[in-house]
């Protein structure tokens, strides 16, 4: 725009004016969009380190069970990898195993023993499928649900506006139209904020929650054939 640099805008574009001189409905409107992101910005940065570490601790996991031919070493390293789901369904399994051990009425039930195993196993994917979702609906939410939060915020504020305008005396120039605008169209804008980063974020968490899922279940299958060709014959 000629004779208007970006310093004067930024000088005008005054967020706390705006936020001050906003109406109530539209200021609870704002607070409502920075508390979901900043909630969501928690959760994506907690998101991010917790499926980095299952990623990292299950290659790990996964590395040392085909290496190892000790299931007890096979077992403490399980343990020690909290955050891998794949060596918690690990510790399900062999749990199961061992329960069913010991039991000497269930020691000649193959079948039987078989399906508890496997029931463990699918009982430890559903815990660790949830563990590893959680707070992600949070996201969906936040991008689904915030710009059109924000959109009732501008409507809200801009409707206010022109009635206050209607009663102020005088003409309704822009100079006097303009910061009501602004005020109403600053909680799309939060809306918006908030809404990009959550759908990105649900996105690529989606994408590494699958992989980490596929992981279990082909873990499942290559346990489960272990599982009957040396313990369960």
């Amino acid at each position: 725009m000629p004779g208007v640099s970006a310093t004067s805008i930024g000088a005008n574009l005054d967020l706390v004016r705006l936020l001050s001189n906003a109406h109530w409905i539209v200021q609870a409107v704002m607070i409502l969009l920075a508390i979901m992101f900043v909630i969501g910005l928690y959760i994506i940065i907690y998101k991010t380190l917790y499926l980095r570490r299952a990623s990292d601790e299950s290659n790990r996991f996964v590395e040392s069970f085909w290496k190892s031919r000790d299931i007890e070493q096979i077992y403490k390293q399980a343990q020690a990898l909290r955050n891998s789901p794949v060596s918690q369904m690990f510790v399900a399994g062999y749990t199961e195993l061992a329960k069913l051990a010991s039991d000497e009425a269930l020691k000649g039930d193959r079948e039987g023993n078989l399906s508890n195993i496997e029931r463990a196993l699918r009982r430890a994917q559903t815990v660790e499928t949830g563990k590893l979702e959680t707070g992600i609906a949070f996201l969906a939410t936040t991008g689904a649900a915030a710009p059109f939060i924000g959109l009732f915020g501008t409507v809200i504020g801009i409707l206010f506006a022109f009635v206050e305008i209607s009663e102020a005396s005088g003409a309704a120039t822009l100079k006097v139209v303009g910061p009501h605008i602004a005020e109403a169209l600053f909680a799309t804008a939060i809306g918006l904020v908030a809404a990009i980063p959550a759908v990105m974020a649900y996105n690529y968490f989606q994408r590494r929650i699958r992989v980490l899922r596929r992981e279990m279940e082909t873990f499942e299958q290559d346990y489960l054939n272990i599982i009957k060709r040396h313990f369960l014959r």
